[in-house]
């Protein structure tokens, strides 16, 4: 049976065609055909608009590929398709899911050729080994930007292939039966950290000489890696320099934070680097009050410490005027489009990016899955989303969070020594901070990257400082 006599079957208005019976190639698939140009739905969308009311590849059936590393509960994309698929029967998205150790391998060399996926997920940190492989968005610059935070970080040319979805920061994670305990109150929600300090000691349990409950614990992981520079930031100095290419870290602001930072465990006793590795498990564990963590604790805590009683409250500020930044954010991204692969195949992939950006039910989604705050600024007075208290935490500073760009992982880890050399092998603070610059410039100085910094509203406030 060739194409032509099965097309010719299709007497109703969505038919059954099996492409693969016909012998359909690259771009087809065996589905259905889609006769139905009026889906009687509504327009979506404020400025980037989404008319649904019209047909996908000409209602012919076809498959496109999506690849990703995650799964239905962390990729708000799944969710997505299924509502493309019911509008247009015609479409088949398969989802290819890969490990993220594997996808950052897989992915570049599948987009190099021309059948790797329309599309794709993207991480913001991966920009350099992707942007060879991107198309741009065909959406107007200006619409995009009306209508979603932070579009001007990603423009090249003035144009993007991927912008941010949801974005995220840190805030501080506090067990309320500890706090109910110690005769605290949401009035002793601390905004400046001489007041998290205070309440922290008051949080903060002995047996003897023995430390039984801290009120604030930065051991281990994902705290002064990710801290520091939101700290600096509240200080007004930038993560790099003027020229955006070299990591500033050897700073006064770096070492009078470190310091201060130290002290919470020798003078204020309020923790202690033998009170555990690990302040997650700490926290969980019902032994810590009060953590600095992303938006990814709310899923840690769910899956593993469901129990625990907790809010969150935004991470304090060395005074109650508003600072420079609040701290840094990521956002996560939007999905990219393989520019190598065929016309047809773009043209779909195209058309679900705008449905995509259009349709407020994917940051539903997305903040949903990801614990993230919207970028749509339309969103950003959801009541159900800031019913969140860490979609309420985040709301009032949304303008005061700074993006550096997809900084080098060094900018972490090399940090990250420092603390661990100054709190566990008592090294001095100025040879801990003088090594750690050290190692960012060896690690930067092979790269290509340049921060974003510059494009962050208020920079000129820092700026002028450095």
């Amino acid at each position: 049976m060739n194409l032509k006599r099965c097309v010719a079957a299709c007497i109703a208005t969505l038919s059954i065609i099996s492409l693969a019976a016909c012998g359909g190639g690259s771009g087809t698939s065996s589905g259905v055909t889609d006769t139905k140009t009026d889906k009687g739905l509504k327009v979506l969308g404020q400025n980037v608009t989404y008319d649904p009311n019209h047909l996908v590849n000409d209602g012919k059936p076809i498959s496109v590929d999506y690849w990703t590393w995650g799964d239905k509960s962390t990729d708000p994309v799944f969710s997505l398709i299924k509502d493309y698929e019911k509008i247009y029967p015609n479409v088949k998205i398969n989802v290819v899911t890969v490990t993220w150790d594997d996808y950052w391998t897989k992915l570049p060399l599948a987009l190099k050729g021309k059948n790797g996926p329309a599309l794709f997920n993207v991480h913001n940190s991966q920009d350099a080994l992707l942007r060879p492989y991107l198309a741009n968005y065909d959406i107007p610059i200006k619409d995009l930007e009306a209508d979603y935070t932070n579009v001007n970080t990603h423009e090249v040319d003035g144009k993007v292939a991927y912008i941010d979805s949801v974005i995220n920061t840190g805030n501080i994670y506090y067990n309320k039966t500890m706090w109910k305990e110690a005769g605290l109150s949401d009035s002793d929600i601390p905004k400046t950290w001489d007041q998290l300090v205070a309440v922290a000691k008051k949080l903060t349990k002995f047996n003897g000489s023995k430390m039984v409950q801290a009120g604030f614990n930065i051991n281990g992981d994902s705290t002064y890696d990710a801290l520091w520079q939101g700290l600096n930031y509240q200080k007004g100095e930038l993560m790099f320099n003027k020229a955006g290419t070299k990591g500033n870290y050897d700073n006064a602001v770096t070492k009078e934070n470190l310091q201060f930072l130290k002290d919470l465990y020798d003078k204020d006793k309020v923790g202690a680097t033998n009170f555990g590795d690990d302040a997650t498990q700490s926290f969980g564990n019902a032994q810590t009050a009060m953590v600095y963590r992303w938006g990814w604790m709310e899923g840690t805590m769910k899956e593993k410490y469901p129990d625990v009683d907790y809010g969150v409250f935004p991470t304090p500020t060395f005074t109650e005027e508003t600072p420079f930044a609040y701290d840094r954010y990521n956002g996560e991204s939007t999905a990219g489009i393989n520019k190598n692969q065929s016309e047809e195949q773009q043209k779909v992939a195209q058309d679900f990016i705008k449905y995509m950006l259009a349709n407020d039910d994917y940051q539903r989604y997305a903040v949903k899955a990801l614990n993230s705050f919207p970028a749509k600024k339309s969103m950003q007075d959801d009541a159900t989303i800031l019913s969140n208290p860490v979609m309420a935490a985040i709301k009032p500073r949304i303008d005061r969070l700074i993006w550096p760009g997809p900084a080098p992982s060094t900018m972490e880890t090399s940090p990250k020594q420092a603390f661990q050399n100054v709190f566990q092998n008592g090294t001095s603070i100025s040879k801990a901070v003088s090594d750690a610059q050290a190692q960012i410039e060896k690690d930067m100085k092979s790269g290509s990257f340049t921060s974003l910094e510059s494009k962050y509203a208020f920079y000129d406030e820092a700026a002028a400082k450095q």
